[in-house]
């Protein structure tokens, strides 16, 4: 056991600065919360509870834009996980987490205890999770590092959610050197209750116990949440103390004894809390909190798989697979019985007490004395400096890059081959996407389906984040992410519900980082509020930086709609010879942070376009209503790589082509334009599908039997192989994965 320094070395020595905690806020604790100098384990609680992961102290004055309420919301931010009201009684559960830095430095485990923790995050609200989600975005495929991380975090989302037996169903990966030394691993949980199974992370009521199940306590993880809060560098490489192991097998009890104690007994519970970030420090004191309670924990009561842990290492450590509940006096015992059954441990550690002090004892002693509130709700806010970053100062007054002399031939099949665009079923294909039985549509679509058991409803969810263009313009950025989440949901024919987010970003005190974070907000916001749709949980992940190299602003959303009929779902493959194909929406040239640029240039600039939210959005509220009056066969938003990548998607895998006239340059086959769509229909419902579009969509041609895209442009006709292109995009990821380079 390490020798802990008294209250007056820590003032003088100043640990805390390593820990994430500032002179400034060490000061403010002492003399004004708590009138008294810290102790070592009160000092170490302070920093945990302080450091940015779990008190978002500099991130909150931004996070206030995002629109919260709606008729739907039944739990906005706050707690485990935002919940959405989705009829019958019926409420759907999400959110989104960050494990950033832990993959980094331990991909496989940082990896699984990312999917672990937001799974922990559903079912403490009541909810059982029916379908996982990630966002992953790497480095280029050219380093050997590079490769490593891909397959081992790959490799931890899958051994974790299959042990868990709960679907991989969807996802984004993409591929820029932004990323090489601090990958994006975030994943996203969505659960199903209900409405009357809703519960709270609260400990009310004088006597009620807390009680600890799950997993024994190590030292795995102590100041995970102060290592998220920090600056990334090579020599953090090996900062594996921070990183937790998890053991999905446990997890897997956890949530069915959770469950069964939600579900059942109401009448013994009365909170309940995943053990996330910061362990059980944040758990215990954020259930004190929200109840306006006072706790007193016994630690040597805690559950330990190691020798003489000290009071610092029992509350700080993140070992996975924990929760803390809140249990009605005198129902303690039945409880235990219940976690019994299941091979779990449950211990009464503590007592929720008369007033608002927060009280730790260990070995005899009185280690911790201080308010609840000076661990939660007392920490010093911090508004960033901020500054437009000077590049795009600069580039107000470069020209637009435009491609010149294109060949659409080759261009064609090497954009397939562009990792961000390739096929990622060598990934996917790692994932258990069918468990359980409700996948409706699974990986490779725009967005996945679920179907809601005994009833004809359904959900549909995606994850979407594209960092290039939030760098070039962060507000434009912010609402293109919004937009092309809510098109991914609408070309499955979902009405969109909600979002959750995580927010990834370099140091927030570079004021160029801090600007980029509110900028971009502040665009996700606008689109959040034109489309009517609430941000109901979220995860602020910042320090995202390698030896002082911020990566791309990439904010992820998260959203989840409703599809009101499951048999009314659509997905982006033709169908049939003959369908009519049409273009929804005007393309431009954008060609600026696009996938064609960062191809022909190696490098992403220029302004990009601003978006009209309005027009943006009716189109959107169209086409939904074109699947869900049965007008469309296949639907296909356009994103990365344009009209010419959609078209290639669409037919691949069903043995169709197309032939296709469009009035459009050779460049704009490649161009980015948000807000299109491409959608097949039946002749026979072509009149009233255009009736209903108006001057929204115009008809570019139709399907035909053989794998052919026969294509017509402005300046020429094409012939493209589409059983080339499938090979060429099935095979791109795996060939440079086996590559030596």
């Amino acid at each position: 056991m390490v020798k802990e320094l008294t209250p007056t070395q820590i003032q003088q020595q100043k640990p805390y600065l390593a820990w994430g905690l500032s002179e400034k806020e060490y000061d403010y604790i002492s003399k004004q919360l708590i009138k008294r100098l810290p102790n070592y384990t009160e000092t170490g609680l302070f920093a945990v509870m302080w450091s940015e992961h779990c008190s978002y102290k500099m991130s909150k004055p931004v996070l206030r834009e995002f629109p919260n309420t709606g008729k739907r919301v039944l739990q906005g931010p706050g707690e485990g996980a935002g919940i959405l009201d989705i009829g019958d009684n019926q409420a759907v559960v999400f959110k989104a987490e960050s494990h950033n830095h832990p993959s980094a430095v331990e991909p496989y485990e940082g990896a699984a205890t990312g999917v672990g923790g937001i799974i922990r995050d559903i079912f403490s609200m009541g909810a059982r999770p029916i379908a996982m989600l990630d966002s992953l975005h790497f480095g280029e495929i050219n380093h050997p590092r590079t490769k490593y991380l891909i397959n081992e975090i790959v490799a931890g989302i899958g051994g974790y959610g299959n042990c868990m037996g709960i679907p991989t169903v969807g996802g984004e990966t993409t591929f820029d050197p932004c990323y090489a030394g601090n990958p994006l691993v975030n994943a996203m949980c969505v659960g199903v209750m209900d409405q009357s199974d809703m519960q709270k992370g609260r400990a009310t009521g004088v006597g009620n116990a807390v009680m600890y199940v799950g997993a024994k306590t190590g030292r795995d993880g102590i100041h995970g949440a102060t290592f998220a809060s920090a600056d990334f560098a090579d020599d953090k490489e090996t900062q594996r103390s921070a990183v937790q192991v998890g053991d999905p097998f446990m997890e897997k009890l956890l949530l069915e004894a959770c469950l069964e104690l939600t579900h059942k007994h109401h009448d013994w519970l009365v909170g309940i809390q995943d053990m996330g970030a910061a362990g059980l420090v944040s758990s215990s004191c954020e259930m004190a909190s929200k109840a306006d309670s006072g706790m007193e924990l016994d630690l040597d009561l805690v559950p330990q798989r190691e020798p003489a842990m000290s009071a610092y290492e029992i509350m700080l450590s993140e070992s996975q697979e924990r929760m803390l509940l809140c249990i009605r006096k005198g129902f303690e015992k039945p409880v235990q019985d219940l976690f019994k059954g299941y091979g779990l441990e449950a211990i009464v550690i503590g007592r929720v007490t008369k007033g608002h002090q927060y009280i730790l004892n260990h070995q005899g002693k009185q280690v911790t004395d201080i308010p609840v509130s000076s661990l939660t709700d007392d920490v010093l806010e911090e508004q960033g400096a901020e500054k437009m970053p000077q590049r795009l100062q600069d580039m107000q007054f470069s020209h637009q890059w435009q491609p010149t002399a294109l060949n659409v031939t080759t261009a064609f099949y090497q954009m397939l081959q562009q990792p961000t665009i390739a096929a990622k079923t060598s990934i996917t294909q790692t994932y258990d996407s069918q468990v359980r039985t409700n996948t409706v549509v699974g990986p490779g679509s725009d967005a996945a389906v679920l179907r809601i058991r005994r009833t004809k409803k359904g959900l549909a969810m995606t994850t979407d984040g594209n960092g290039r263009f939030v760098y070039l313009n962060p507000e434009v950025g912010g609402k293109l992410a919004v937009l092309e989440a809510a098109a991914n949901l609408v070309a499955s024919g979902a009405e969109p519900l909600g979002i959750t987010d995580c927010l990834n970003y370099g140091d927030p005190h570079d004021p160029e980082v801090y600007w980029e974070l509110h900028q971009s907000v502040k665009g996700m916001a606008a689109a959040c509020r034109a489309l009517e749709i609430p941000v109901i949980s979220g995860n602020v992940s910042l320090y995202n930086e390698t030896n002082q190299q911020a990566i791309y602003p990439t904010p992820m959303i998260g959203m989840v709609g409703l599809v009101k009929n499951i048999q009314q779902h659509a997905t982006l493959n033709l169908k049939t010879s003959g369908d009519q194909l049409f273009l929804v929406g005007d393309t431009r040239d954008d060609y600026a942070g696009s996938e064609l640029q960062k191809m022909l240039q190696h490098k992403i600039d220029g302004e990009l376009n601003d978006i009209d939210l309005a027009q943006n959005i009716a189109q959107l509220r169209l086409v939904l209503q074109s699947v869900q009056s049965g007008l469309t066969k296949s639907v296909h938003d356009l994103s990365e790589g344009g009209l010419a990548i959609a078209l290639a998607e669409s037919a691949f895998g069903t043995g169709l082509g197309m032939k296709i006239d469009v009035k459009l340059t050779d460049a704009q086959l490649f161009s980015e334009t948000p807000g299109r769509f491409l959608v097949s229909v039946v002749p026979e419902k072509a009149a009233e599908f255009r009736q209903l579009m108006r001057d929204h969509a115009v008809l570019i041609g139709k399907t035909i039997s053989r794998p052919v895209l026969e294509l017509t442009t402005l300046t020429a006709a094409y012939q493209l192989d589409l059983l080339k292109a499938e090979k060429l995009w099935e095979d791109a990821i795996p060939c440079l994965m086996k590559s030596k380079a």
